[in-house]
């Protein structure tokens, strides 16, 4: 898929997002593997419990040399539920910043924030040698924050709220919810993965696509002042 201008992306989403009320969206032949790969090997780890225990994110097995960890354990998911909302999720956002920098540079920012989500985790939990952890939501996280940055203006819902909030308002919601999960340790939920995705996301979507800098340079900044004061305060999350 050829890179789209401003206006076409924006038709194409408005035509994409809303899609309870029109059609379903087209799927991107990359999209589709990257789904089916996750839905694969999740069900994979479903019935072979050893495979599941080998792939999985865990720090000590990560701190012994075991690095294929970083990559394997989020094409694996704890249940069903857990691999529906996922690439839900990746369904719904990942038209939007394909459309905008290409299927090619889009499996690029798929797997860097997929990295930048792991590499947190193990850094913030590195003390806890038997932490582990499965699922996409680290690179999924990234692909939402990078379709936020390309269209601030979007209208999202979010349960349980009653009315739609702009895309922005979404964004940094959902980082400050995310810092203060992590901190607090807020339910079976990776929260230092879905913090590194993002800020994976906002970092590469910039340098892919860096005309976000003069179309959406208020969204970026905004957006990027949550980040910065977590690198200046990022001694008291622990």
């Amino acid at each position: 898929m050829k890179r789209c201008h401003k206006k076409e992306c924006s038709q194409f989403f408005i035509h994409s997002f809303y899609i309870s009320n029109t059609r379903l969206m087209p799927v991107d032949t990359t999209l589709l593997l990257l789904i089916l790969s996750n839905v694969l090997i999740s069900i994979k780890g479903f019935n072979d419990l050893y495979f599941f225990e080998r792939y999985k994110f865990q720090i000590s097995a990560i701190q012994r040399g075991e690095h294929i960890r970083l990559f394997s354990a989020a094409f694996l998911h704890a249940d069903y539920l857990h691999l529906l909302l996922n690439m839900y999720v990746l369904y719904i956002f990942a038209p939007i910043v394909i459309a905008a920098i290409g299927p090619f540079l889009f499996v690029g920012l798929y797997l860097g924030s997929l990295c930048a989500g792991n590499f947190l985790t193990l850094a913030y939990h590195r003390k806890e040698a038997h932490y582990s952890a499965v699922g996409a939501s680290g690179a999924v996280a990234g692909v939402l924050y990078a379709a936020i940055i390309l269209f601030p203006d979007m209208t999202l819902m979010v349960f349980p709220l009653p009315i739609p909030l702009p895309g922005y308002i979404v964004g940094i919601g959902y980082l400050l919810y995310t810092v203060y999960g992590l901190k607090k340790r807020l339910g079976a939920i990776g929260h230092a993965a879905h913090l590194g995705g993002a800020i994976g996301g906002y970092v590469l979507i910039i340098l892919l696509e860096p005309s976000v800098l003069g179309q959406q340079l208020f969204t970026v900044l905004l957006l990027g002042i949550p980040i910065l004061l977590l690198l200046l305060f990022r001694k008291y999350l622990t």
